[in-house]
């Protein structure tokens, strides 16, 4: 097939842009025809520089130049349309096409005026690589939408976010040439960005104050950060690269944003030898929709699956606490007992046990009612470990009072190994009481616990206050025993918090007070139906209210 004309006076007259665009197959990026179509116009005679202007929604910039040229201003240039060159003959100005959005105009600078004769080659030159640089660009659109599709497929092949963050980072870095990466992901709960993985270096997670540093900076501002040398920017921290031995020369930063706007994450690359360019940028900015969506996604899933994993976890040590607490009081003459024990949440720190005990006086029953600081995991484990201590003490009660003393030094032992850990420290409030047999007398203590009362047959009441402070907090405390005689008929009725400071909808207690009056006026009946009784009174009381917290109530009647 023939030339056409245009093609064929190219040819003639640029013969090394025309060898440099066998160019519409596509072998040379858009770049290189840019840096082409300037040294053609150097080749022609009496051109001193040329210079190929870019603008992008009337930004403009220079996209290549070569030669002799003043410094790099429009110089009375309209970018996309010819300039009036009768002002000044050595000028020379065309426009290289233009879309709705991007304008290409070449400048050409002469030693002296410019003949018609190279003015005429100019608009040819300008007509025909107006041709070449629009097809170069729509294939370097269309290989960047390749691209982008193939990065979705790869960022919606997994939901793990260490591996997507990987992904992420392959993709990122082969792209734009970067030696290494990281992906921050912003943390508004702690004020923190953290990162999960690095390329180029093993798994590790990496927290930073959300105001450290350019990824800091640049999830705060929303604007992307490209730097020749990151050291000497003042916002560059080198702490990291001291610790991980390596060293930041390029830089490239940028948001990674939702559907929303928001900032969810950056994207950091590092060291590339020729430095980042406009469209290493414009392609990560165009990929980051898809990643901020696929790292939601990821995020989304390792929460779902941390919270099943915990949901899992908390039945088991659920399961586990209700194989510690007695399935039932025990029988023991002279007395009746019932009791009731409810977690607000999945595991709590309530405890009661009943331990027949022998003693001087024969055998006795250590009733015991205890509250942990706080619910939850941590609590739990605090009452699993006085239950053991309680247990492995059992048989030496005969002075009641150091029971909690024993405990309170364990509990402040495992205390400095948790604080050296940085673990928190719990300590609890308990009540101790040693029934003898008969059921006729008892011995206690009360250690920072809610006073339980003896509610007598004629309805007079006795708070159970004797013994000492809360147990886990200070070293060296000493308690104090009580005692208390039962006729047949008197209650002693004994709980945790849960039950006296349970609040209704406007953060009114249940009270000691009203517990005793709801206690005394059905105290004539059995200690099941006493329990039952508080229990609905409670319950109907808190509906709706403001605090809930773990709940034992205890009830025991001498026969």
């Amino acid at each position: 097939m023939s030339e056409s004309p245009v093609r064929q006076r190219v040819n003639e007259l640029f013969p090394e842009l025309l060898d440099g665009l066998r160019l519409l197959e596509g072998r040379f990026p858009v770049n290189e025809i840019a840096n082409r179509v300037v040294r053609a116009a150097m080749g022609q005679p009496g051109v001193a520089g040329a210079r190929l202007w870019r603008a992008d929604r009337g930004e403009a910039e220079v996209w290549a130049e070569a030669g002799s040229l003043p410094a790099s201003t429009p110089a009375g240039i309209k970018p996309g349309l010819p300039s009036d060159s009768s002002k000044d003959p050595s000028i020379w100005a065309g426009a290289l096409g233009s879309d709705d959005f991007r304008v290409r105009v070449l400048e050409v600078r002469g030693t002296g005026p410019l003949e018609d004769r190279v003015r005429s080659q100019m608009d040819l030159l300008a007509r025909f690589s107006a041709v070449v640089l629009a097809l170069a660009e729509r294939r370097g659109a269309m290989k960047e939408l390749s691209s982008i599709i193939e990065a979705t497929k790869k960022l919606n092949s997994t939901l793990d976010l260490g591996e997507l963050i990987h992904i992420i980072l392959q993709i990122a870095t082969r792209q734009s040439g970067a030696e290494r990466g990281t992906v921050f992901l912003v943390d508004h709960e702690r004020n923190e960005i953290w990162s999960l993985v690095g390329l180029g270096l093993k798994q590790q997670v990496i927290r930073l104050p959300a105001e450290s540093g350019i990824a800091g900076w640049v999830a705060r501002e929303g604007s992307a950060v490209r730097l020749e040398n990151a050291y000497e920017d003042a916002r560059f921290e080198p702490d990291i690269d001291r610790k991980l031995g390596f060293k930041t020369k390029q830089l490239m930063c940028l948001p990674i944003r939702n559907e929303a706007c928001d900032i969810i994450g950056v994207l950091q690359l590092l060291n590339k030898p020729e430095g980042f360019t406009d469209e290493d940028e414009a392609f990560l900015d165009a990929l980051s929709a898809h990643v901020a969506l696929a790292l939601e996604k990821a995020q989304l899933h390792r929460e779902r699956v941390e919270k099943e994993k915990m949901e899992r976890d908390l039945a088991l040590a659920r399961e586990i606490q209700a194989g510690l607490l007695p399935d039932a009081p025990p029988v023991f003459p002279g007395i009746e007992i019932a009791v009731s024990h409810r977690a607000s949440q999945m595991v709590g720190g309530d405890y009661y046990d009943f331990l027949p005990v022998e003693v001087d006086r024969g055998e006795s029953l250590l009733l015991v009612v205890a509250d942990v600081e706080g619910k939850g995991a941590a609590s739990a484990l605090v009452m699993a470990n006085v239950q053991a201590t309680l247990h492995a003490l059992a048989d030496h009660v005969e002075t009641l009072e150091k029971l909690p003393a024993t405990i309170n030094h364990k509990l402040l032992m495992g205390a400095r190994a948790s604080m050296a850990q940085g673990r928190p420290t719990k300590y609890l409030s308990m009540f101790l009481a040693l029934v003898e047999a008969g059921g006729r007398n008892f011995r206690y203590v009360n250690a920072g616990h809610v006073p339980p009362a003896v509610i007598r047959t004629d309805g007079s009441v006795e708070w159970l206050e004797a013994g000492g402070m809360i147990v886990g907090l200070l070293p060296d405390i000493q308690f104090e025993c009580g005692t208390v005689a039962l006729a047949p008929g008197d209650l002693l009725v004994a709980c945790t918090d849960g039950i006296t400071e349970a609040m209704d909808v406007t953060g009114t207690e249940f009270g000691r007070p009203r517990l005793a009056e709801l206690v005394t006026g059905v105290r004539e009946q059995s200690p099941e139906e006493i329990m039952r009784a508080v229990l609905r009174e409670v319950e109907t009381h808190s509906r709706g209210g403001i605090y809930e917290d773990d709940r034992i109530l205890m009830v025991m009647k001498a026969c």
